[in-house]
């Protein structure tokens, strides 16, 4: 998901997801976000909602986030054509992360891909689906069917015991692993279930017919282990998971290599590989894959009590600048200053210590590894 372009929509034009009169019900505090109105938080607060997730399950209104199908034999080949990463070999009833990319090698949003009987089933940032839509119209709408699902909702239940709770509702959805899919009937509605989520533990997106979605949200909330959380604890929890929020820690100047993600690359399609290249910024990211990035993004973890946010400046001891913050918070779990920066390849090297500029004050942080909390996804 993303917050950018948020700030200039006018609350008159802020669109609504189906939950949006069960927030208000739920006393849920609304704030605009990538042009919809939004849950921040509820009367329990972001700590409360973030030690929710981390302990039983929280559930997630992502219904903003655009849902989509491509149709068609040479889907999985076309899509190839945007993207790095090897979908024409995805198994059917697998996900898998993704990233489009521009001539610069640049992100132009993260996805998730995941190949269903039939189809492949895409999800893009809320703020970044109208141009994904279009880019895939333009250059591949000639070789599939690209159809946008504006009539479906998206609930993400997280935590380790999303899986307790769901398997109440239909047992089979236990069988899914870390990056999985199936259909699946919850609450009378035909749903669409994947073993994933933004969070670093266990849990699941249920895409489903936006006019179940309410039913389906009161199904979940009625149960013990459910609790609803909103975009604050969403962010703190994917900071801690060491996972990007597009247009913060990823955009279409950083390519996959600074961002660190070049886990996403499959070997198939990197030089050597039987389907290398063929995707935009191509040259550039191989280049980067063969003799590295000048600048990375860097896990910190704050040495004083004192929040880090996005924009502050990192230098070394003299100092000279190294790079500057994308993300950066309070941990609840680690109960330290956490952020994520961009610096100069030779300073983002595990335990150096930098300094981030902090209304005039220099604050001593060290270069940590992530995740800053363990992933707890569920491999089988």
């Amino acid at each position: 998901m993303s917050a950018n372009a948020v700030a200039a929509v006018a609350p008159a034009a802020l669109l609504k997801t189906p939950l949006h009169a069960l927030h208000l019900e739920l006393g849920a505090k609304m704030v605009p976000f990538a042009g919809y109105e939004m849950p921040v938080n509820y009367p329990g607060g972001i700590i409360a909602e973030h030690k929710q997730c981390r302990e039983s399950a929280a559930l997630f209104d992502v219904s903003h986030m655009g849902q989509l199908r491509l149709v068609g034999d040479d889907a999985a080949k076309a899509l190839e054509t945007l993207v790095p990463v090897d979908v024409v070999d995805l198994p059917v009833g697998k996900q898998r992360y993704a990233l489009f990319t521009n001539p610069s090698g640049g992100i132009l949003d993260d996805l998730m891909i995941t190949r269903r009987e039939g189809d492949l089933f895409v999800v893009v940032n809320a703020a970044c689906k109208a141009a994904d839509t279009r880019h895939l119209i333009t250059h591949i709408g000639h070789r599939c069917t690209v159809q946008p699902l504006p009539d479906r909702a998206l609930l993400a239940l997280q935590g380790p015991k999303a899986v307790d709770a769901l398997r109440k509702l239909n047992p089979d959805v236990a069988r899914l692993t870390f990056m999985t899919g199936m259909s699946a009937h919850i609450a009378g509605a035909d749903c669409f279930v994947t073993r994933s989520g933004y969070t670093g533990e266990d849990g699941f997106e249920i895409s489903v017919p936006a006019d179940h979605a309410v039913a389906l949200a009161r199904a979940l909330l009625a149960l013990p282990e459910v609790k609803p959380a909103g975009l604050g604890a969403r962010d703190t929890l994917r900071l801690e998971a060491g996972l990007c929020l597009y247009g913060h820690d990823i955009n279409e100047t950083t390519t996959p290599v600074e961002a660190g993600l070049t886990w996403a690359i499959q070997k198939v399609r990197r030089p050597g590989g039987a389907r290398a290249g063929g995707y935009p910024g191509a040259s550039v990211i191989e280049s980067q894959l063969a003799s590295g990035a000048p600048i990375k993004r860097a896990g910190l973890l704050g040495l004083e009590r004192v929040p880090v946010r996005e924009g502050a400046v990192i230098v070394d001891a003299k100092g000279h600048k190294l790079g500057h913050v994308t993300s950066g918070t309070l941990s609840p779990t680690v109960n330290q200053p956490i952020a994520m920066a961009y610096l100069a390849a030779n300073h983002a090297l595990a335990h150096h210590e930098v300094y981030a500029e902090v209304r005039g004050k220099r604050q001593p942080m060290r270069v940590a590894p992530m995740p800053f909390t363990p992933h707890r996804y569920h491999r089988g």
